[in-house]
């Protein structure tokens, strides 16, 4: 079922998908590169223990904040789009839906120029040439939505996906059979001071991909709500987490110690597989990025071209915002913004964070209340244009993080993305409580009267 817009209604089209499609449409996300990556970074930067004790803390605490969204946007049918205007008015909204649409895209980016990086390393050529090529043979994946293809496009490949990564570690350890410090490594206690202990600097970085609680409500939005305990079991929850945090970063962090010249950077990770395996290689990471940009490239269009018709009232069809869409892919790839990911993390941390504590207050406070849940259908005219409790909340909350992220003290900007929910949360609270008593106030003078 497609919903056609009026000049007042979200353009979000939702289309239930099965347990099993919707399953596998979300699964794509589990082989992204960069949870490979970033694991082996961490470990480098904080040692392999502190390091994987922070990923049992950020496995839990995704788990459980996924498992309350899911169920929401399952139940209800609300993509962030649809749920912002509740949260942050009509227009206010109109930041969320910009914020996701520029994190997806630059997901987007960065997973492309990898996989560009492993066919230079493999062929050679111009890298501009390889990174066409990447967004050329994207576009047809996804147009049409998610619904279409990605179900399908990532069951066929999950088990090339896992199995070339299986035969990268077996094959790191017969040609390299002397690096079994990886288990190991630490580059000595990280007092606070410098942003440590080295579980918590964990934790605060892998912040920065709040932006998955994002995909997780605008793919739950696509499900049936008779399979919201199915998907909250195995689809969104600690499950989905194991995998693409804990196992990913296993295998990072594995290879990059294994690996003779192998670099925990945006595209060393990459490189060491091509050439370990060679073609082989090329394959797990070609079949790694497929899977994984298809979401990025889809919700990053989505939400483009949500923005562009809710805001700047542009009237194209869907095939001219997919085009738009891998247009500013491309040309974002021409330039160096994956030098910039750790700070554009950061920063996405500062953003998106206080969005979902935001959420999860008004979920908690609705349900606890027993309020009526606008539908998606409703138009923006059923809903105030600003939010004031919403807004002011995760504009101070975020300008808040940004600030201590920007200090230049490494423990300040650990602080800034784990106090950046922490005071949308209060903050939120606080005003829809004030607001609530201020409204409560007159009717019961009324009463009395």
């Amino acid at each position: 079922m497609s919903t056609h817009p009026t000049a007042e209604q979200p353009v979000t089209e939702n289309t239930t998908m099965s347990a099993g499609s919707l399953s596998m449409a979300w699964y794509g996300l589990v082989s992204a590169m960069f949870f490979i990556y970033i694991g082996a970074s961490l470990a480098q930067a904080y040692g392999t223990i502190d390091t994987l004790i922070g990923l049992a803390i950020t496995i839990i605490l995704y788990g459980a904040i996924n498992r309350i969204l899911a169920g929401y946007a399952l139940k209800h049918s609300l993509t962030v789009a649809q749920f912002s205007r509740t949260l942050l008015g009509s227009k206010g909204a109109l930041l969320a839906t910009l914020v996701f649409a520029a994190t997806a895209i630059y997901y987007a980016v960065f997973e492309g120029a990898i996989l560009g990086y492993a066919f230079q390393t493999q062929f050679g050529g111009p890298i501009e040439l390889w990174y066409a090529l990447v967004v050329l043979y994207t576009i047809p994946l996804i147009a049409g939505g998610i619904q279409r293809w990605l179900d399908k496009i990532n069951g066929w490949l999950l088990p090339i996906y896992w199995g070339g990564l299986l035969l990268a570690v077996i094959w790191a350890s017969i040609a390299h059979p002397d690096g079994g410090a990886w288990l190991t490594h630490s580059p000595g206690a990280l007092p606070f001071t410098a942003g440590g202990p080295g579980w918590l600097a964990t934790c605060a970085a892998f912040m920065g991909v709040w932006i998955l609680m994002m995909y997780t409500m605008d793919f739950a939005a696509l499900g049936r709500a008779k399979d919201v305990k199915f998907h909250q079991r195995y689809t969104f929850g600690w499950l989905f987490y194991t995998l693409a945090f804990g196992l990913n970063s296993l295998i990072g962090i594995y290879l990059t110690f294994t690996i003779p010249g192998a670099e925990a950077t945006e595209t060393g990770v990459a490189g060491a597989l091509v050439q370990l395996m060679g073609p082989l290689g090329l394959l797990v990471i070609f079949v790694s990025q497929t899977r994984i940009n298809t979401a990025n490239y889809a919700l990053g269009i989505a939400n483009l071209r949500e923005f562009g018709q809710r805001a700047l009232h542009l009237r194209l069809p869907s095939l001219a915002w997919v085009g738009i869409g891998a247009l500013i892919i491309y040309l974002l790839m021409l330039l160096p913004v994956v030098k910039y990911l750790l700070l554009a993390l950061s920063w996405q941390g500062a953003l998106v964070t206080g969005w979902v504590a935001i959420a999860l207050v008004h979920i908690f406070v609705q349900e606890r209340r027993g309020g009526i849940v606008p539908g998606g259908s409703r138009p923006d005219s059923a809903f105030p244009a600003l939010n004031r409790a919403g807004v002011a909340a995760w504009v101070l909350s975020a300008a808040a993080g940004i600030t201590l992220i920007q200090s230049g003290s490494p423990w300040a900007s650990n602080i800034g993305s784990l106090a950046t929910p922490v005071l949308a949360a209060l903050i939120y609270g606080a005003l829809i409580r004030r607001s609530r008593s201020e409204t409560a106030a007159p009717a019961a003078s009324l009463a009395g009267r």
